[in-house]
């Protein structure tokens, strides 16, 4: 049984590994830094592979946020830390008496905005209506 468990560990943590993946600067394509660098220049920051994207984090106006781009430099998403508060009523209402222990802003490159909620350990997505979108 023990056994069992470990090999699953594994799998689980060879599954996260690989859907993010810390990269070297050195190793994104130059569209992508070139992409990042126009709206940030001179901001430091880390990258990491997101499936087949690249995903550059860093700090904006004292909050965490990350960006999502194609391999050639498209911005997909942007995801900006938020208070727990901040999030619309709709999905408070949704999440009322659970614990929050992250949340975010997501807005989309076509202006679609979400919300994200880590809700026991999960992330869960909602639009401003309050609707889940993704578990």
């Amino acid at each position: 049984m023990k056994r069992f468990f470990g090999i699953l560990l594994a799998i689980v943590c060879a599954a996260t590994a690989a859907n993010a993946q810390k990269v070297s600067g050195d190793k994104v394509p130059a569209p992508v830094k070139t992409s990042f660098a126009k709206l940030h220049h001179g901001t430091k920051v880390t990258w990491e592979m997101e499936k087949k994207d690249y995903e550059a984090g860093f700090i904006a106006a004292g909050k965490e946020t990350s960006e999502v781009y194609s391999a050639i430099g498209k911005l997909l998403e942007t995801e900006v830390e938020i208070k727990s508060a901040e999030l619309p009523s709709a999905v408070l209402a949704k999440l009322k008496g659970m614990k929050i222990a992250e949340a975010a802003k997501i807005t989309k490159s076509d202006g679609t905005v979400n919300y994200e909620a880590e809700v026991k350990g999960k992330d869960l997505i909602f639009d401003a209506k309050g609707n889940l979108v993704k578990l």
